[in-house]
């Protein structure tokens, strides 16, 4: 069991047969503070990412699911660009535009 005096920046814990009491300097107090700020700061951005990988991860498509061509199945009509070869070359138009 250990007793942290801050204003002395002492550290006291029992022994057996004595008080073990540690002490250390202002400037070490003041490292060891900003150690333990940055440690915080980058624990709250590393929850805060993974918050957002999850949210991203809901959103994202499913990568399993087999892709299919797009296939609009209305307003579309197909129109030959190319009459002189017998490829057939053709383009869907939607019908469905304003004449702008």
């Amino acid at each position: 069991m250990a007793v942290p005096t801050y204003t002395c920046l002492k550290l006291k814990m029992l022994d057996p047969c004595e008080v073990i009491t540690i002490g250390t300097s202002f400037q070490r107090a003041y490292e060891c503070e900003v150690e333990s700020y940055k440690l915080a700061l980058a624990t709250l951005a590393f929850e805060e990412l993974a918050a957002i990988t999850k949210d991203i991860a809901e959103g994202a498509p499913d990568a399993k699911r087999v892709a299919r061509s797009f296939e609009p199945t209305k307003n579309v009509k197909e129109v030959l660009v190319d009459l002189d070869h017998s490829i057939d070359r053709t383009v869907r138009i939607g019908t469905a535009l304003s004449p702008k």
